[in-house]
């Protein structure tokens, strides 16, 4: 039988963590009541889950922990539980590499935290970057595909243009030929400085933008 999440509350409010106990009572409970003490803990017992309140005892503010609470757990999810913060400190712990994936407020809402906490251990941590992973790898193929396409575009464009530059015995018309391939004049003049450096036309052809 699989063991329920572990849940890591660094919180040093006891009628706080009463409510924690209520509301998590189906995962797994760990409390201290400092950062310094949570760091001590981590590597004894890592948790899937992070509740950090901003302050902590021994005068500490828990936002100063973020940075090394994510060198430790960096695919562990954590949500900041605090009424001490201002806006733009929300903001900011959401923020950057290291950030928290929530901040709720106190008095905080039971359903919102049993509602926040399923959400960040199913969605967020290490299934967040895996699918992180398969959208750069759908990204990429998505980009190799198109990528494709428009140079077999362009060498069959190069190919039609080479046709018809062989068989005139004028200079290619450079608005001509964009006329009709619906590209930009720019794109025409590329494509026959690459026939050119490819020695599939002589220099003299196209000398210069006309």
């Amino acid at each position: 039988m699989t063991s329920p999440p572990l849940v890591l509350i660094i919180e040093d409010d006891d009628l706080q963590y009463e409510i924690y106990e209520d509301a998590l009572s189906k995962y797994q409970l760990i409390r201290v009541q400092s950062g310094t003490d949570a760091l001590s803990e981590i590597p004894k017992h890592t948790p899937d889950l992070v509740i950090l309140d901003h302050v902590l005892s021994k005068g500490e503010l828990g936002l100063d922990f973020l940075p090394e609470l994510k060198e430790l757990l960096p695919f562990v999810p954590i949500v900041i539980v605090s009424g001490a913060l201002e806006v733009h400190q929300q903001l900011e712990a959401l923020q950057g590499p290291r950030r928290a994936h929530y901040v709720l407020t106190k008095p905080v809402d039971m359903h919102a935290l049993r509602r926040t906490v399923a959400a960040a251990l199913k969605e967020c941590g290490e299934k967040e970057l895996v699918r992180q992973f398969e959208a750069l790898e759908r990204s990429h193929r998505s980009d190799a595909l198109d990528l494709f396409s428009r140079s077999t575009d362009r060498l069959a464009r190069q190919n039609k243009i080479l046709e018809m530059v062989r068989k005139s015995s004028a200079r290619p018309n450079i608005s001509a030929l964009a006329r009709e391939f619906n590209v930009a004049r720019r794109t025409i003049i590329r494509d026959l400085q690459e026939l050119i450096r490819r020695g599939q036309l002589k220099p003299e052809v196209y000398p210069g933008e006309n």
